[in-house]
């Protein structure tokens, strides 16, 4: 099946005009304008790694699926198991073409009444189109919601969120992907716990105004605001790849490492066949690697090229940030099998990195620091 072809606007935070009196920045980030920074991306990032930080997260989109064979259909579309999920669960998974290329990734919740899909907001225009092009037969209802989310990140976000509630948060999710439904202001929030930094990570969603009453809150709380300068350098850091700048149309998810998102018990789905085989090839011919840079190299621009030391080209760069964790540029790129064992030297534009596994920082916890040079 090709990809469709939707039309995509920007999305504006219901909290723009909160940001806006802290004289933040709007940023286009996968659909939507949402802060840049605030304090400073630098502090914003060390807030997070060594405590907590507060997010706008409207950059994300919502739609549900309702129906008796919503859970049926939604399973036999995308790449991973949906019919095993119980209320309070969740599943992260990719949208497939039939050759086997990302078409959207996204995140699947299950409630008693519906599934609930979370996605980035330029994406879901084009996975709700895809999505009904299979309906076929099956009593299922698809429908936007204008739901939106914040997000606390970071060791200390549970405390912080327990604090946020009046009457606290008992039974918050431990486990990944897990969520619950608690009452805030009078009104239903649901808590995910998802990671979006390498840190511990909840998200909580709400309707527009209640999301506006609920950063107000947490700002008269003392939290840290914290923008997407932080954002991206904290999850490149954690080596999380993002739809369209580490992958897409042109890629196979065992390409981009997202085994997460596939389930290889579930029988047949939307290009299904073409992941089975590279599976059972045992490789694919591009990975998605980290470099690792000295310290003092410049951050390297994404699309610049790699080569091997004979000079043959041999991947390039995706993202790309200066880490404050680790004082040095560190990147995530698609390179060739070939060269992409963890201690092979590369050549980008003006140095010679390294492939290093990633994460390049798990739990605050530098993880590459002491690799030598």
């Amino acid at each position: 099946m090709s990809s469709e072809t939707t039309e995509i606007s920007i999305v504006q935070s219901p909290l723009a005009d909160l940001h806006a009196l802290r004289a933040a920045p709007l940023l286009a980030y996968h659909g939507a304008h949402v802060p840049a920074r605030f304090a400073g991306a630098d502090v914003e990032h060390r807030a997070v790694r060594s405590g907590a930080g507060f997010f706008d997260f409207c950059f994300r989109s919502k739609f549900t699926l309702s129906g008796e064979h919503r859970a049926r259909f939604l399973h036999r579309i995308i790449s991973n198991d949906v019919k095993n999920l119980t209320p309070g669960q969740g599943v992260y998974a990719t949208l497939l073409s039939a050759q086997g290329r990302i078409l959207a990734d996204l995140y699947a919740y299950a409630d008693a009444e519906r599934l609930w899909i979370d996605t980035d907001a330029d994406l879901a225009p084009k996975a709700i189109a895809i999505l009904q092009r299979y309906i076929i037969g099956d009593r299922v209802t698809i429908e936007p919601s204008d739901v939106g989310a914040v997000a606390l990140q970071g060791p200390d976000s549970r405390r912080m969120l327990e604090s946020l509630f009046e009457a606290g948060v008992e039974g918050l999710p431990q486990d990944e992907l897990n969520h619950v439904v608690r009452e805030f202001d009078g009104q239903p929030a649901r808590v995910v716990r998802r990671s979006s930094t390498g840190e511990e990570g909840y998200e909580i969603w709400l309707g527009p105004a209640e999301l506006r009453n609920f950063w107000t809150h947490a700002m008269k709380a003392g939290l840290v605001p914290c923008g997407l300068d932080a954002l991206e350098s904290l999850r490149i850091e954690a080596g999380i790849g993002r739809y369209g700048p580490d992958f897409g149309e042109d890629t196979l998810p065992l390409e981009a490492g997202l085994f997460n998102a596939l389930s290889f018990n579930k029988g047949c789905y939307i290009g299904q066949e073409i992941v089975e085989r590279a599976r059972s090839r045992g490789h694919v011919n591009w990975k998605l690697v980290g470099l690792r840079f000295l310290p003092g190299d410049a951050v390297p621009s994404t699309g610049e090229k790699l080569r091997e030391a004979g000079g043959a080209e041999i991947g390039e760069i995706t993202s790309a940030c200066l880490s404050p964790t680790l004082g040095r540029p560190v990147a995530l790129s698609y390179v060739r099998r070939e060269v992409s064992q963890p201690g092979t030297r590369l050549s980008s534009a003006s140095a010679v990195p390294e492939v290093v596994e990633l994460p390049f920082v798990s739990s605050g916890t530098t993880v590459h620091a002491t690799v030598s040079n």
